[in-house]
């Protein structure tokens, strides 16, 4: 397995598995994401087992901080180990840096609960921590993990103000 920052035939596919992969809700303007990686913001990679496309990362660059602000394993290769395997080469791609994610708040009503509920352990799992941290980005709840190393609600916050924008970063709040 490798990762690699995605030529331009990949986008295609990074394209259509961040569309079926991720709610609109939750969804930046792709054109956007595209902008902010042409001025070295932001990093579109993709995951790759014998040449062929199995997921993909798209990252927020700021300071000493990566937000992997969406990753996902294309759903014909979910239950592989492939997300672990991925995770572990993101954190060596991103040696030196504080690794922070978002993940949907665990909720009992939602009815998405058993996702939510594997989805934070496929993290913890994986090495990454709880930070106490809870947010609603975009207005969804989200509790921000990272790969152990400390993180203030700030440090954070200026990840989207200093590089998706205020606009955005007005839409990132503390619970």
């Amino acid at each position: 397995m490798e990762i690699k920052a995605a030529s331009n035939r990949e986008m295609r596919w990074i394209k259509k598995t961040y569309l079926e992969a991720f709610p609109k809700l939750e969804r930046k303007p792709f054109g956007l994401m595209k902008q902010k990686a042409r001025q070295g913001m932001m990093e579109f990679l993709a995951v790759f087992d014998g040449g062929c496309p199995v997921g993909l990362a798209i990252t927020v660059l700021h300071k000493d901080m990566v937000l992997l602000d969406y990753f996902a394993i294309h759903r014909a290769y979910r239950g592989h180990s492939y997300g672990s395997g991925a995770l572990r080469l993101l954190k060596e791609h991103y040696e030196g840096k504080r690794l922070i994610l978002e993940i949907e708040l665990f909720d009992e009503e939602a009815p998405n609960r058993e996702e939510r509920l594997r989805r934070k352990q496929f993290y913890l799992k994986n090495g990454m921590r709880e930070t106490g941290l809870e947010v609603c980005v975009f207005k969804v709840p989200m509790e921000v993990l990272t790969d152990g190393a400390p993180v203030t609600y700030e440090e954070y916050h200026s990840i989207y103000q200093e590089t998706i924008g205020s606009a955005f970063a007005r839409k990132v709040t503390r619970l």
